[in-house]
């Protein structure tokens, strides 16, 4: 039997040296032109989500789109604005191999953000 891949993420508040806990994503899965909700969370006291957002058994090859609300999380831990610099947070990757893990962190400040694959 092959083995089941699957996606999971996390955000680290790299201002304040800690996981961003509260902070709510989305997924979605992108075809040309359209683009399928598959899933909403919210990230735990450990800046990650409490099982992974694609589970075992459900990824299939393709293009996927997590977007994270980070600007809410910063709304209580940064400077306010009427127009924050980081706000919303589209990260769009693609899994080419829907036997392996991917990890698709999320690294952000109010002023920065920046992602990798994972492990």
């Amino acid at each position: 039997m092959a083995e089941q891949g699957f996606v999971t993420t996390h955000i680290l508040d790299t201002a304040r040296g800690c996981p961003a806990k509260g902070v709510e994503i989305n997924l979605f899965r992108l075809d040309g032109d359209k683009r399928e909700f598959l899933a909403s969370t919210k990230t735990n006291e450990d800046g990650r989500t409490d099982s992974p957002i694609i589970p075992k058994g459900q990824l299939a090859c393709g293009v996927y789109e997590l977007v994270f609300n980070i600007g809410d999380y910063f709304k209580g831990h940064a400077p306010q604005s009427d127009y924050p610099f980081i706000d919303v947070v589209p990260i769009r990757f693609g899994i080419d191999d829907e036997t392996s893990h991917y990890h698709v962190p999320l690294l952000a400040s109010p002023f920065s953000f920046s992602t990798y694959r994972g492990s």
